[in-house]
């Protein structure tokens, strides 16, 4: 089904755990809210905000640009096309709007090229693996996997002088701590 703004994510984290030469397999289930949603079959930095998106197994989100088995960013497509697509679906957690609002930058949800923009949902500590599902949890919820984090990139300064460096803060240890998360349909 279509993943709709307002409905409710929620992030499956299965954990393996070993205890007295066994394995198992614990769920931890974390409640967010999808707060918009959005796409663009072009390739722009921005994304339009839409009323739903339709997930495909395995390729992303029905026409967006970033849709497809293979890598889809240009940049991608240019050192390797064949490539498996990682970054088929990019989430944005709205705290971190709220932040850089905060800061003096104007952003909003789709404005980073996000699709899904959630609230409540702890995405920067969800581990790569972690299952999202957009619904309840019974029968053909849409499900998007984490493959990782998104490296902010150049087009961020295009959008808003000093976003990059916004996005890309430095820990107490001195290390760049990203705040982005990439994800694709499963």
């Amino acid at each position: 089904g279509p993943i709709l703004f307002g409905s409710f994510a929620l992030a499956i984290i299965t954990s393996s755990l070993i205890y007295k030469r066994y394995w198992k397999q614990k769920d931890i289930i974390l409640k967010g809210t999808v707060v918009k949603v959005s796409k663009s079959a072009d390739h722009h930095f921005s994304k339009e905000n839409v009323s739903s998106i339709e997930l495909v197994a395995g390729i992303g989100i029905q026409g967006d640009a970033h849709a497809g088995t293979t890598v889809q960013h240009l940049s991608r497509v240019r050192a390797n096309p064949s490539a498996p697509n990682l970054r088929q679906v990019h989430l944005i957690h709205s705290e971190l709007h709220g932040e850089l609002r905060a800061a003096g930058f104007t952003v909003g949800p789709g404005d980073m090229g996000e699709n899904i923009t959630t609230r409540d949902l702890p995405l920067l500590s969800l581990p790569c693996g972690t299952r999202l599902h957009f619904g309840s949890r019974r029968g053909g919820a849409p499900i998007v996997e984490v493959t990782g984090l998104r490296n902010p990139c150049p087009q961020l300064d295009k959008f808003q002088q000093g976003l990059m460096k916004a996005c890309r803060p430095t820990g107490d240890d001195g290390k760049e701590m990203l705040k982005v998360k990439r994800a694709r349909g499963s």
